[in-house]
């Protein structure tokens, strides 16, 4: 896929992302630019039920293949709850990553494009035109432009990846949990790599933590006693010596 050239801000905002860590970096394209591989569809993930159950099994495999045991051992919902943990991560970090530094990224499943990968941050790509626009106008500040973006991309991509791995086998207070701990996860990276920008990262993120939907999922805020409520079901990949998220409600 060729690359094209940004603006300055969006050449800027990339830059800074990328800077923030591999969670972070977005790559561009033009809007309806032909799709080659390995780049994917990311829309498709929603909007294919196959697709969706498909990397749910490639995450499965993962999984057993790293507990050491066959894929039929490791619980469907266990591995669900997992790739919706990991794919909401990769698009809430470079959303709260552009708002804690002023900006605004808009993120639209329909027009995102990937390569699929595990064991960590995929690639992802956005239009072009997701990066282009100043930070900021005269009647919008850059920090309420940023938030309004965040909040479109929870009731928007984000829904919709809850409302597909729902339909298939997890709890919804679970899943928007995992969101919840993407969100703190965000703000703790963030706050790694740019301590300038720890302050702005955690309003960033206590204003996405907000989403109604989220309400009743943490206690305590970003970078400040965040925990979970409940937990993404890592534990059951080995109950004899189970494994525990830093924010896990288990882990208390």
């Amino acid at each position: 896929m060729t690359q094209p050239t940004p603006s300055a801000a969006g050449a800027g905002l990339l830059a800074d992302l990328a800077a923030l860590g591999p969670y972070f970096a977005v790559e561009v394209h033009r809007p309806g630019s032909p799709l080659r591989p390995p780049w994917q569809s990311l829309g498709e993930l929603t909007g294919s039920p196959g697709a969706l159950a498909g990397r749910i099994g490639e995450v499965r495999e993962r999984l057993a293949a790293a507990a050491g045991c066959p894929a039929a051992a490791v619980e469907f919902r266990v591995a669900a709850s997992i790739a919706q943990l990991g794919l909401c991560a990769r698009l809430l970090s470079p959303a709260l990553g552009a708002a804690a530094a002023g900006r605004a990224l808009p993120v639209d499943l329909g027009q995102a494009r990937w390569v699929p990968a595990l064991g960590g941050p995929f690639r992802l790509s956005l239009p072009d035109t997701a990066v282009a626009a100043e930070a900021g106008t005269a009647a919008t500040a850059p920090a309420e432009a940023g938030t309004a973006a965040t909040s479109a991309l929870l009731a928007g991509p984000i829904t919709q990846i809850v409302r597909s791995v729902e339909a298939m086998a997890v709890s919804p207070r679970v899943l928007w949990g995992n969101v919840a701990s993407a969100v703190n996860g965000a703000a703790t990276m963030i706050a790694a790599a740019r301590p300038d920008l720890a302050g702005p990262g955690a309003q960033a993120a206590a204003a996405m933590l907000r989403y109604p939907p989220l309400a009743g999922t943490y206690q305590g805020h970003p970078l400040r006693g965040f925990r979970r409520r409940n937990c993404c079901l890592i534990y059951r990949l080995s109950p004899e010596r189970p494994a525990y998220c830093g924010d896990c409600v288990l882990g208390q």
